[in-house]
């Protein structure tokens, strides 16, 4: 059964093709990869994130509170209309990760955001988060804002299911065509080569892992897909924008 209740503390690291391979190898010695990674394979992870039609959420997430909130439906590959994905509630309160999230029909998600009820309960949905979710709808009048998807190698630690590493890469964005169903294709966010590895622990990282990261001179960063979006596609964009009308005034 899928965990959909998670509270971890997430650090990221960017490095290049390089450095994944190097870090990578070593970290087999106590890692394994995940069901989805058997055969050596990249598995795809599709994301669709709403906010407000002023970007309120990610605004308010790229100010850095001590709480801040997201809501995105994500899918495994590209999915049908029928097909099975992940209504999410994403919240930091203090550095630590809250995610929240029910499986539903890809179309059933779609209509619980755009109209705020809830399907009809059934076997298999999170009734709790399904309630937190219509509570945090009726909050902000939201709508499809951005889709992410990236290519993603996971790995569990042998003898602590709470450790986890994931190395995303590929990552790529569109602003148009804003449903899942519509395919995995967008705009690179990152150079060609560039990888974003997360280390998710509920805890401390074990000390074997905290000496590999500075034997291999890796060093935490802030980095947020949706946010690194925004900043690249609409208030970079509109920055000289906003310099030309100074200068008239």
């Amino acid at each position: 059964m899928a965990i959909e209740v998670f509270n971890r503390y997430e650090n990221k690291y960017l490095m290049d093709t390089k450095a994944f391979y190097d870090i990578y190898n070593d970290l087999m010695a106590y890692m394994e990869p995940d069901e989805n990674n058997k055969d050596n394979k990249f598995y795809t992870i599709s994301n669709l994130y709403y906010d407000t039609e002023h970007h309120t959420l990610i605004r308010t997430s790229l100010a850095k509170p001590k709480f801040r909130e997201k809501l995105r439906i994500r899918s495994y590959g590209v999915p049908g209309s029928d097909a099975k994905v992940y209504l999410e509630l994403k919240k930091k309160v203090f550095g630590l990760v809250n995610k929240r999230r029910t499986a539903l029909k890809l179309s059933e998600a779609y209509e619980f955001v755009r109209t705020g009820t809830p399907p009809a309960f059934r076997k298999g949905m999170n009734k709790q988060v399904i309630g937190e979710i219509e509570y945090f709808l009726s909050r902000y009048e939201l709508q499809p804002m951005v889709y992410l998807a990236y290519d993603r190698i996971a790995l569990f630690c042998k003898g602590n299911r709470d450790l986890r590493i994931t190395f995303d890469t590929h990552i790529r964005s569109r602003r148009h065509d804003l449903q899942l169903e519509a395919g995995d294709y967008g705009e690179p966010l990152l150079e060609r080569g560039q990888w974003l590895m997360e280390v998710k622990a509920e805890k401390t990282v074990p000390v074997w892992l905290s000496k590999m990261l500075s034997e291999h001179r890796l060093y935490r960063t802030s980095f947020s897909k949706y946010g690194n979006e925004y900043k690249k596609t609409i208030r970079n964009a509109s920055a000289p924008v906003i310099e030309r009308e100074r200068v008239v005034l």
